[in-house]
C-alpha cells in the first residue's frame, strides 16, 4: 500500500505492506447540511438556549465582537456579515459596533492584515482594533490564581459578542467559546499563570470536565460576561461546515460535539508506528505549527513505539523562545523541568514534545540540518520510505502502522478512553 503525506507544497509517500497497516486516520464522512455563510445564517435563526442576537442587543449599546488573529484559521469574513446584519435588525448602529481581534500573546496587525481577516466591506463598514495589553480592567483572580486582566475596549463595552472555530487543543481540550476572552483578550501574564497547567494529566485534547486549563478559562470568562457567540467548525480545508450560536457555554458544547463526529478517530489499540503530518504547507512551515500533529499523533503510538513526524519547516524551529528552550537543554527531562519551575510562552511547546519523547521515538523528515534536529532530541531522515524502512527494522516486520495524513485536525482515542464533551 502507498501512503501518501502532505509535505511542503508537494508529498511524500511510503510503501507500507498491507498487513501493517492498522488504520489511516481521515475525518469522518458525513453530510454537512450547511456549509459556509449559510451555516452562519442559520445558527443566528436558531441560536442554543438563547433568545437571537437582535433580540439581546439594543440601539445606543456599544458593542464588541472579539474574534481571532490572523494565526488562526477562523474565516471572520464569512462568520462578521451575517453577525452585523442581525445586529442591524436589532436597530445597532455601525459606528457602535467595534471588532477586536483576541491576539493573545500574538504580535498586532497590518491595516491589510485586517482587511484580508473581515473583508474589505466589513472593515469599512466598523472599527476594527487589536486587543492591548497594555489597557486592561481587572476582574479580580480565578480560584486557581489567574489574573483577569482584559483589554479596555472589550471591558467597557456594553454587550460582548466571541466569534471562534472549534477544534481540539492539546491542553485546553478544544478552542472556542470563552477562549476568545481568555486568552484571546487578555494578558501575557494571565496566559502564563492559566497554561502553567498544561503539564497536569488532565490537561489534554477533548477534554473539558476536570481540565483545570478549560475550567480556569471558563471561570475567568464567566466573571467577564460574554452575551453570544457564534463558534464553527472547518473541514480539512478550513471552509465552514457547521455553525452553532448562542450561550457561550450551551453553543460551545454543541461545536465540540459536532467536531467529535468529524474528527474524533476510535481506535483499537495503540500501533509501533505512527506515520503524520499537518496535511502540508502552509501549516508545516515550522516545527512550532507542526507540533500540534505530533501532539496529536501521542494518542495513537505505544510506549517505546516511534512517531514518524512528517513536515517541511522551511522556516526551521518559527519562535525564538522555542528554539531558545530546545536548544539550551541538555535532556529531553530538563525541558519538561523547566515548565514546571518557569512557564514561558513557547517554551511550552518545547516541553511538549519533550514529554511526548517520555513514550517514543521521533523521527522527523524535514528540511533542517541533520545535526540541528539531532540536538533537538529528535532523529533526522531525509523521506518517510526511510523513515518508515528504520522504523520496520527497529520494531519487526510484524510492526503496526497508524497513519495520520491531517494530523493537526485528527484525534485518535483508543475506546475506553473516549468521551463525549
Amino acid at each position: 500500500m502507498i501512503l501518501e503525506f502532505g509535505y511542503g507544497n508537494g508529498i511524500q509517500t511510503a510503501e507500507v505492506p498491507d498487513s501493517c497497516v492498522q488504520a489511516i486516520l481521515l475525518s469522518n464522512e458525513m453530510e454537512h447540511e450547511r456549509r459556509g455563510a449559510d451555516a452562519v445564517r442559520y445558527s443566528l435563526e436558531h441560536p442554543i438556549d438563547s433568545p437571537r442576537l437582535r433580540d439581546i442587543a439594543k440601539p445606543g449599546e456599544k458593542i464588541v465582537i472579539v474574534t481571532s488573529d490572523i494565526s488562526r484559521p477562523l474565516p471572520s469574513f464569512d462568520v462578521l456579515p451575517s453577525v452585523l446584519d442581525e445586529l442591524a435588525l436589532a436597530g445597532v448602529k455601525n459606528e457602535d459596533i467595534t471588532v477586536v481581534f483576541g491576539l493573545g500573546s500574538h504580535r498586532g496587525h497590518t491595516r491589510e492584515e485586517m482587511i484580508k481577516l473581515v473583508g474589505s466591506e466589513v472593515f469599512s463598514r466598523v472599527r476594527c482594533v487589536d486587543s492591548d495589553p497594555s489597557d486592561c480592567v481587572r476582574y479580580g483572580i480565578t480560584s486557581r490564581g489567574t489574573p483577569v486582566d482584559i483589554t479596555r475596549t472589550v471591558a467597557e463595552a456594553d454587550r460582548r459578542i466571541c466569534l471562534g472555530n472549534v477544534e481540539f487543543h492539546y491542553f485546553a481540550g478544544y478552542s472556542g467559546g470563552y477562549k476568545a476572552i481568555m486568552p484571546g483578550a487578555s494578558t501575557p501574564a494571565a496566559i502564563q499563570a492559566n497554561h502553567s497547567m498544561m503539564v497536569r494529566e488532565e490537561a489534554k485534547a477533548a477534554s473539558i470536565d476536570g481540565n483545570p486549563i478549560r475550567e480556569d478559562i471558563e471561570e475567568a470568562g464567566a466573571m467577564v460576561g460574554v452575551d453570544f457567540i457564534v463558534n464553527v467548525v472547518l473541514d480539512e480545508h478550513k471552509k465552514i461546515v457547521y455553525s452553532a450560536a448562542g450561550d457561550v457555554v450551551a453553543a460551545h458544547r454543541d461545536a465540540c460535539r459536532y467536531l467529535d463526529r468529524m474528527y474524533l478517530k476510535p481506535i483499537e489499540k495503540r500501533a509501533d508506528i505512527v506515520i503524520v503530518s499537518q496535511g502540508g504547507a502552509p501549516k508545516d512551515a515550522n516545527l512550532y505549527q507542526t507540533q500540534k500533529a505530533l501532539d496529536n499523533a501521542k494518542h495513537a503510538v505505544r510506549d517505546g513505539g516511534t512517531i514518524i513526524l512528517v513536515g517541511a519547516c522551511p522556516e526551521g524551529l518559527g519562535s525564538k523562545v522555542f528554539q531558545e528552550w530546545l536548544t539550551e537543554a541538555e535532556k529531553p527531562s530538563d525541558l519538561t523541568e523547566r515548565v514546571n519551575r518557569n512557564f514561558k510562552l513557547g517554551g511550552h511547546k518545547a516541553a511538549a514534545i519533550a514529554m511526548v519523547l517520555e513514550k517514543a521515538e521521533i523521527m522527523l523528515v524535514s528540511e533542517m540540518d541533520d545535526d540541528f534536529v539531532r540536538s533537538i532530541f529528535l532523529t533526522p531522515m531525509h523521506s518517510v520510505q526511510e523513515a518508515f524502512d528504520a522504523a520496520i527494522k527497529k520494531h519487526g516486520q510484524n510492526a503496526s502502522v497508524i497513519a495520520m495524513p491531517f494530523g493537526g485536525a485528527t484525534l485518535p482515542v483508543c475506546s475506553p478512553e473516549r468521551r463525549q464533551a
